[in-house]
């Protein structure tokens, strides 16, 4: 790595520098990432109104010219961008590292599935892959991966994210627990109707694919089964 680069915190100064930085490493990576929504002068706006009081951003500068960025929170890394003509030469590394060391407790990220060379260099800096979206939940419309680094300690990250995870579970739970009481009082029998169950199956599964349907729809049973119990 060049004995000029040089990490620090970003100021209002640099952010038309970032913006273009954004804008020409997306620009070049070609099918790596889906068609952006918007335009570049839209892209431009955006940067310009960043507050950076709300959130962590470097930049790694060769030569006095700004080279990459990171933008990050507490637990998620947001950007990481390295201009077309200095990527290869240590700088997304060097932006890497700095966001570990001023995050230690692990953090995550969303990488396009589509994006092989970020999640393949994301891998070699000790991320993980964990679940996979189809994409409904971006701008973009396009699968993404979320991404952890674990920090020092993956056990004790790995347990946090799980953690979180089960408290979303509760919530779904007591959801589909109260509206399956609900309709019981609307239902014209209370007979179980194996063709919508199978249905639900089929749609949890298409968010769920590892799991796949015989999976999903065993879940399915002993959730619709113990909701009932629950409701009489």
């Amino acid at each position: 790595m060049s004995t000029e680069l040089a990490l620090r915190p970003a100021t209002a100064a640099d952010l038309p520098a970032i913006a273009e930085i954004h804008l020409a490493a997306r620009r070049s990576a070609g099918d790596a990432f889906p068609p952006g929504v918007h335009g570049d002068d839209d892209v431009r706006a955006w940067v310009s109104s960043w507050d950076l009081t709300s959130y962590d951003v470097w930049v790694a500068a060769l030569g006095g010219e700004v080279a990459g960025y990171a933008r990050w929170t507490p637990t998620w890394l947001d950007d990481l961008y390295v201009h077309p003509d200095h990527q290869g030469h240590g700088v997304g590394t060097a932006l890497f590292e700095t966001v570990s060391a001023h995050r230690p407790e692990g953090f995550c990220l969303w990488v396009f599935e589509s994006n092989a060379p970020a999640r393949a260099f994301y891998r070699r800096h000790g991320c993980l892959e964990l679940e996979r979206t189809d994409g409904s939940g971006n701008e973009e419309h396009a699968p993404d991966i979320r991404v952890a680094w674990p920090g020092p300690d993956p056990l004790a990250f790995l347990r946090g994210l799980i953690d979180e995870a089960d408290l979303v579970l509760g919530d779904v739970l007591a959801r589909r627990t109260a509206l399956t009481r609900a309709v019981q009082s609307v239902k014209p029998t209370t007979e179980r109707d194996p063709h919508r169950e199978a249905e639900i199956a089929r749609r949890v599964a298409a968010v769920v694919p590892e799991l796949g349907e015989r999976r999903v729809a065993r879940i399915v049973d002993v959730i619709i089964a113990q909701s009932l119990d629950a409701s009489r």
